[in-house]
């Protein structure tokens, strides 16, 4: 009975370990795009949903980055840092601020849902702390669809540049597939 427990482990560590193996050889894609978000302005692609009322200044930018306040987003993603510059997918989902220390820190869920070249019709998932304040902050992938489907890896962000209405982030995704 003992040699049958043994063997059995030992077979179960040697396929687990086959398995790690296997998905070292497999090929991580590398995606770099541009997230524009706009919470401000006429035109906004994230607007606020819940929070504190805003401060007594009335800003909009004031507002968001208030303890609890959460928006939703539907950001386009573009091939350069170029608003104009080819459209490659559409960043959906939620972020809130969730820092009540002096950083700026929130928390997102979205997709990245693909809507041109070999991606088309694909998307990523991505759910993570994106403390804003830091140069470049990471965030898992745990998911997505289609070419993605079960995917995991990570996402890079950085801030590209900002101004009063739009903020334009640079994004550098590994993502290792399922198969």
């Amino acid at each position: 009975m003992a040699y049958t427990k043994t063997l059995l482990c030992f077979v179960f560590v040697a396929v687990f370990m086959a398995s790690l193996s296997d998905a070292r050889k497999r090929n991580a894609t590398h995606i770099q795009f541009y997230m524009h978000d706009a919470p401000s302005g006429s035109n906004p692609s994230a607007v606020r949903v819940a929070g504190q009322p805003t401060n007594s200044t009335g800003s909009e930018m004031g507002a968001m980055f208030g303890f609890g306040s959460i928006y939703v987003m539907d950001n386009s993603l573009t091939a350069t840092p170029d608003a104009n510059s080819t459209l490659i997918g559409r960043a959906q989902g939620l972020y809130a601020m969730s820092s009540q220390e002096n950083e700026l820190s929130l928390l997102m869920t979205l997709t990245y849902n693909f809507v041109s070249g070999i991606y088309n019709g694909s998307s990523l998932s991505i759910v993570g702390q994106n403390p804003v304040m830091n140069e470049v902050r990471e965030m898992p992938v745990v998911g997505g669809t289609r070419v993605f489907r079960l995917a995991r890896g990570f996402a890079l962000a950085k801030t590209h540049s900002m101004d009063q209405v739009t903020a334009v982030i640079e994004y550098n995704v590994t993502v290792i597939p399922y198969y």
